[in-house]
């Protein structure tokens, strides 16, 4: 028997789900107020509170902590990792409690996994993690040489669609050539190339989306910087919580935007086509990558349920390649079919190394 629990900690809850197999016994989503979390200084700190939920859910589903084979988180914000599985060891534990790339809710993940599969002695595994950067030399380079470019983004969804794709072909991941672009809260397009994400675009540059700004002409950025007026803290959650779609038309929900379009305001209708055009430039901008030789082009994400969006796209990149569109997203059991590839030996779990620099 194959029994996987799969951990997912976001900012304000904690995802967890069982798997037999392919088969889900159960979903569910524990919800965090802002007054259980106010008494944690910092995210590490939340790794006792939110572990004991975990294991009161199990309980509540009578799942029998001996029947788990396999344990597999969501990755938090690692140093640079490649794509795939990683098994959580001290090291990875070591790096997310006292040096991560940023706080983030999915650090607890590998905290917990590590604690439970120590209890039990099975593996525990992170896979396609926030931080996996693959992205090529040349792909890496700025105007000044202090900022290089970095793979951060949607990755678990991304090459989900990805290896979906490859599948559904009948041909090797490694051999398919796609541009997925993850259409959600935040957006991010990428490049999929011999079996690497080589090239990728997240909302610190890219499109903007539902909720954050992404590029933004530099000279006003730094101006406003530097006008008294913001801290780095305002002007973070500007760029990350309250751009985008939430900035122009105080909603971050697409559908109730295609509401007013169908209404007739024709701000909503212009804000939310350049939302799709942004997208669309920037999947044409990493197509160059591999001079413009790409199998699809995938729509992926909550907003691919939309055919208004969607179409939209299609009709300014359809020239590149065909557009093939996997709506909405399942984190859940993108996790668990790569615990299982580990499992089953199709593929070979890496080790991370910490590093104190």
């Amino acid at each position: 028997m194959e029994r996987l629990l799969i951990l997912n900690p976001g900012s304000t809850s904690t995802k967890l789900a069982v798997y037999d197999g392919e088969e889900s016994l159960f979903v569910e989503s524990i919800v965090h107020t802002a007054e259980e979390l106010a008494p944690f200084d910092h995210v590490a700190d939340q790794y006792e509170f939110r572990k004991e939920l975990v294991l009161r859910c199990l309980e509540r589903h009578q799942i029998p902590l001996d029947s788990l084979t396999a344990i597999v988180s969501r990755g938090g914000l690692l140093t640079p990792i490649d794509a795939g599985a990683y098994e959580v060891n001290d090291d990875m534990v070591w790096q997310l409690k006292n040096k991560p790339q940023n706080e983030h809710a999915s650090n607890t993940g590998a905290m917990i996994a590590r604690a439970i599969s120590k209890q039990l002695n099975i593996p525990a595994y992170i896979y396609d993690g926030v931080t996996v950067d693959e992205l090529l030399p040349i792909n890496k380079i700025t105007g000044l040489p202090g900022m290089r470019r970095k793979g951060m983004g949607h990755n678990l969804n991304t090459r989900a669609a990805a290896l979906h794709y490859a599948e559904a072909t009948g041909t090797p991941y490694q051999d398919v050539t796609v541009i997925v672009a993850h259409l959600g809260g935040g957006i991010t397009v990428n490049l999929h190339h011999n079996g690497r994400v080589e090239d990728s675009i997240n909302d610190e540059e890219g499109p903007f989306s539902p909720e954050r700004s992404g590029g933004l002409p530099m000279f006003d950025v730094i101006e406003q910087c530097f006008s008294g007026k913001y801290s780095y803290h305002t002007m973070m959650n500007q760029v990350k919580r309250q751009g985008g779609l939430l900035a122009h038309l105080g909603t971050t929900d697409s559908r109730e935007v295609e509401k007013m379009i169908q209404n007739g305001d024709e701000h909503a209708k212009l804000i939310y086509d350049a939302m799709a055009l942004n997208v669309a430039k920037f999947i044409a901008k990493v197509a160059p990558n591999v001079c413009g030789k790409v199998d699809a082009i995938i729509l992926t994400g909550g907003i691919a349920y939309s055919k208004y969006f969607t179409d939209y796209i299609r009709k300014r990149v359809e020239f590149i390649a065909p557009v093939v569109v996997y709506p909405g997203e399942d984190e859940m059991r993108s996790l668990a079919m790569g615990g299982l590839r580990v499992l089953r030996g199709e593929e070979q779990a890496k080790t991370f190394v910490k590093s104190e620099g």
